[in-house]
């Protein structure tokens, strides 16, 4: 665990200082915030369980660990500004089931968002609700909840027996924070239980997942108050009056309002361990058939459409291990900017992929290498693979009627300018890499709070470092580079199994 202290901080000074807690795959983060005015931070790591090729777990109770430990951080440096908090905002990684007891018990670890071992079931799920598509505005993906759920009750029917209720990751914390099982309508939007042009669970939904309104928790707006901290906690840690706690937010949604884009036509690009392509909307604008996310936003009457991709930044770090060497290193053998697309090809299917495909199984390639070929030629080819799957993002909103001009940059992976550069060349975008995006989800959980505390909805949008702006003659390189590139799906969406393992006293025909 580590927390930190902005050297200058600036901005107003608000009512009475907020908490925001973002409970991320890798690990929680809490943000203290007076106005506009970050006075702390505070992390702890969390882990990813993986026992079988396609699985991702977390155990809920290391979730909790992580969330004492950074607030035990901050009273330890900001004991006066924590304990005047009147309100918390939460936002968490979205998708994962978490399955609780009649006595609140934990009963298995939670199955996450990117846990590709559903996939039998979202078809199952499919064919037993027709109606699934529009009433949800997705198409059924192992990375949602209530595949996973089927899943469970075929292979574990003692645990789903024995279930009470199923909660999301954040309405998890909620629950051990407030005693009430509350969730927002942003994070249930990836469940494929909500109606989510009415903002309600759905009884055809969920019955056929053996589940019905009980089990679920009471649906909020983000901006809404949700519960209060309980007393134990108010004690522990000092408040000196009950916190409120926010509705909150998924993650991408309370990453989003950190950024401000939480009117129609706002829109960022996350390039983070996954990579996000969002727009804010008016209405709910589903286009399942292009796998394209279209969930409710965390503040009223407003939806957001998603290209989501499974390995963005993740894609240099996996090149960064096999090649022994971190990620600065790969990227300082690079030029500044590219002059044209790499002389081989990367698709960055690490975990299988989403939009456009909705493909669990497929998994990523290195094509087109030659004796000549140079790690620093391969590189490039990460970077590129990545910024193509972008523009597969990129087109498929497109056919759903949203057309990006301009977007914010967010995300470990928008330090490398080379990177940001060619993105914006590959989309045929403006860019806007933002002054410090560091904060993201706890900045926006923290804000929620401000809004649910007050009653004011103003959401500042941040400075940008630089913007980044499509190069004419690389934007035509790429047009035809992604030509090819987008061919190349059909090759290994049908490779064939594992290869076989041999021994070394194996005689080989």
């Amino acid at each position: 665990m580590r927390s930190s202290t902005p050297s200058n901080p600036a901005g107003r000074t608000g009512a009475a200082p907020v908490l925001g807690i973002d409970l991320g795959t890798s690990g929680v983060k809490a943000l203290l915030l007076d106005g506009e005015r970050v006075l702390g931070t505070a992390h702890a790591p969390l882990s990813v369980s993986r026992p079988h090729p396609g699985w991702s777990e977390q155990e809920p109770e290391d979730w909790w660990a992580a969330t004492c430990a950074c607030l035990d951080a901050l009273v330890a440096e900001h004991p006066t500004a924590l304990r005047a908090v009147r309100a918390i905002g939460l936002a968490g990684h979205m998708h994962g089931a978490t399955l609780v007891d009649a006595d609140g018990e934990v009963l298995r670890p939670c199955i996450l968002w990117d846990d590709g071992r559903s996939a039998p079931q979202c078809a199952l799920l499919e064919a037993a609700v027709p109606a699934l598509r529009a009433i949800t505005g997705n198409a059924a993906m192992p990375g949602f909840t209530a595949p996973k759920l089927l899943w469970i009750r075929q292979h574990e029917p003692d645990l789903f027996a024995r279930m009470h209720r199923v909660l999301l990751p954040k309405a998890w914390l909620r629950w051990r924070l407030c005693g009430e099982a509350i969730e927002d309508m942003s994070d249930a939007s990836g469940t494929l239980w909500l109606d989510v042009a009415r903002r309600r669970w759905s009884g055809e939904l969920l019955a056929a997942c053996g589940l019905d309104e009980s089990r679920m928790p009471r649906l909020v707006e983000g901006t809404m108050p949700a519960g209060e901290l309980r007393a134990p906690w108010v004690k522990r840690w000092g408040f000196e009056r009950t916190p409120i706690v926010a509705g909150g937010a998924g993650d991408n949604a309370a990453g989003a309002v950190a950024l401000g884009a939480v009117n129609p036509g706002d829109a960022f690009l996350s390039l983070g361990t996954s990579g996000v392509l969002w727009a804010t909307t008016a209405h709910h604008a589903p286009a399942p058939e292009r796998g394209v996310h279209a969930f409710c936003h965390a503040v009223p009457q407003t939806w957001h459409q998603m290209g989501v991709l499974l390995s963005a930044a993740a894609s240099l770090s996996w090149w960064a291990a096999c090649t022994g060497r971190d990620e600065q290193s790969l990227l300082a053998e690079l030029p500044a900017q590219a002059d044209g697309p790499a002389p081989c090809w990367f698709l960055p299917y690490l975990s299988g992929e989403r939009t456009p495909h909705n493909d669990a199984s497929v998994r990523g390639a290195f094509l087109h290498l030659s004796a000549g070929t140079t790690r620093p030629q391969m590189t490039q080819a990460v970077l590129e693979g990545v910024a193509h799957a972008f523009r597969d993002a990129r087109d498929a909103l497109a056919g759903a009627g949203t057309h990006i001009a301009i977007a914010d940059l967010i995300g470990g992976g928008a330090r490398s300018s080379l990177w940001c550069d060619l993105l914006a060349s590959m989309l045929d975008i403006s860019l806007r890499r933002i002054d410090d995006a560091s904060h993201g989800p706890a900045l926006g959980a923290a804000r929620l709070a401000q809004v649910a505390l007050t009653g004011r909805s103003d959401f500042p949008r941040p400075h940008a470092t630089r913007v980044f702006e499509p190069r004419p003659a690389l934007v035509r390189r790429y047009d035809e580079a992604h030509a090819g590139w987008s061919q190349l799906y059909s090759l290994v969406r049908r490779a064939p199994g594992p290869l076989p393992v041999f021994n070394a006293s194996d005689s080989v025909p």
